[in-house]
């Protein structure tokens, strides 16, 4: 029986973005148009978009998490960031990946989304 392997300590548990990728910021400004239908404040201020990854050829490879597994629209939110993120120029294609692990929680959140929602 093998076990797999120990994630190294001190290793993030959310992996690091592109952010130094030219088509960083747009990607970004596309998730920020997905709304989570019942918290009227955009995923990307939520902070479940976790890692936004762009390789050489622009395929975008993002991992999101949600508010909480049993999220009413978990089975079509990837697809809303997929195509939210898919048109914008020089994507090569986008892959959107549910995580569970961290979980969510509301310390994710940014500042402006405290605010939105009357946590500050």
């Amino acid at each position: 029986m093998t076990n797999a392997p120990e994630p190294l300590e001190g290793a993030p548990l959310i992996a690091p973005s592109s952010t130094d990728h030219p088509l960083y910021e747009q990607v970004v400004e596309a998730c920020r148009t997905v709304y989570d239908p019942e918290i009227p404040v955009n995923i990307y201020e939520l902070g479940l978009i976790y890692t936004v990854d762009i390789n050489a050829e622009n395929e975008v490879d993002i991992k999101m998490s949600l508010t909480a597994p049993g999220c009413p629209v978990a089975g079509e939110m990837p697809g809303w960031v997929a195509d939210a993120v898919e048109p914008l120029a020089g994507v090569k294609q986008v892959s959107v990946e549910l995580v569970w692990e961290p979980p969510w929680g509301m310390d994710m959140m940014s500042d402006e989304a405290r605010l939105e929602l009357g946590f500050m």
